[in-house]
């Protein structure tokens, strides 16, 4: 059976907008400048092609079996209909904690642009974007309490925290620290990962599943939030400025050493040295792309990436089997976006 290309976003681009008006309607603030800042994001149409809440609403389908239960019909109706708002609940709330974080991390990281248009900080001022964020962490309280469930809550409340361990993790690094692989990996987890893969479990357990299935749309989440990273951390090296969202090289240039560069450095150990000494000068990230370009680097860091995507398209593959044309659909789709995020070039 040939299966035709199938486009992921364009399964839930319906609701995805109406997710898009419900995001905006709840960032409405009492102060004016207070409510623009936090618009401001899902104003601009900057947000890409909304990539969590695509995640999330194709997981949400990819697990809409029916729980061996013995009810009517038509009870089984209502209950799937009250679960899909439940569920969209949760892409909006990651959706505001992502935002929540992109603006936190601007302002840590003195950033002056974000996917080619100007940063809040930028716009409008350090402290105004603190607040924006922490704004519309608030929101996604108040959006997660209403779910009235203590589980889901733990999940997306421990994301909330992983995201600020993971970003002093970044800043506060010892010299052994950020030469290690698995620090790198742990503080990506933390960063990238944590998100989606717990918001993929909570999709899960809103479903009714039973932990064994929660815990392969966590695993899903996990490896595709690592894979995804992984390329991100390439192409802040391969990618032109324009299409990546943020300047090329402003990782190294920061002095934050991602996989690249971890890779190279087994291969070339003098670039060790240069590590240690910084990259405020221009010449040593020269030369530290020199070793970069003479490494396998980049390609191992495909190759991990690759190998990740391959673990989340395995989560979906042991999903409990089911004959509805929907859920396999979504399944399809879940599965294709692993690899759209490994041959992505923005």
């Amino acid at each position: 059976m040939v299966e035709e290309p199938l486009d992921p976003f364009s399964l839930v681009a319906d609701e995805l907008s109406i997710l898009a008006n419900r995001l905006r309607s709840m960032v409405v603030a009492e102060v004016p400048k207070l409510a623009s800042a936090a618009e401001y994001f899902f104003k601009m149409g900057v947000e890409g092609k909304r990539f969590r809440p695509t995640v999330l609403l194709l997981m949400a389908s990819a697990l809409n079996m029916p729980i061996p239960q013995s009810a009517a019909d038509g009870v089984l109706q209502t209950i799937s209909k009250e679960q899909r708002a439940r569920q969209q609940c949760i892409a909006e709330i990651t959706e505001m904690i992502h935002v929540a974080s992109l603006l936190h991390d601007d302002v840590l990281d003195d950033a002056d642009t974000r996917r080619g248009i100007g940063s809040l900080n930028f716009v409008m001022g350090n402290k105004l974007s603190v607040l924006a964020g922490d704004f519309l962490l608030s929101r996604a309280c108040v959006a997660l309490a209403s779910l009235k469930n203590t589980e889901v809550v733990t999940l997306l409340a421990t994301v909330v925290e992983h995201l600020v361990t993971g970003e002093t993790m970044q800043m506060t690094t010892t010299s052994e620290q950020r030469c290690s692989m698995e620090y790198y990996l742990q503080k990506t987890y933390y960063k990238t990962a944590s998100l989606i893969s717990n918001s993929c479990q909570a999709i899960s357990l809103l479903a009714g599943q039973t932990a064994e299935v929660s815990m392969l749309a966590y695993d899903y989440g996990r490896n595709l939030g690592l894979a995804y990273q992984l390329i991100d951390d390439v192409l802040d090296f391969t990618g032109t400025s324009a299409s990546l969202g943020k300047g090329s090289l402003s990782d190294i240039r920061h002095g934050i050493i991602t996989a690249p560069i971890l890779f190279a450095m087994e291969e070339f150990p003098q670039l060790r040295g240069l590590v240690d000494r910084g990259f405020d000068d221009p010449s040593n990230v020269d030369l530290a792309l020199d070793y970069l370009g003479k490494s396998r680097g980049i390609q191992r860091s495909r190759e991990l990436a690759a190998e990740h995507a391959n673990l989340a398209a395995m989560a979906i593959d042991s999903l409990p089997e089911s004959d509805d044309e929907d859920v396999q659909i979504s399944r399809r789709a879940l599965v294709d976006l692993t690899q759209r995020v490994i041959t992505r070039t923005k």
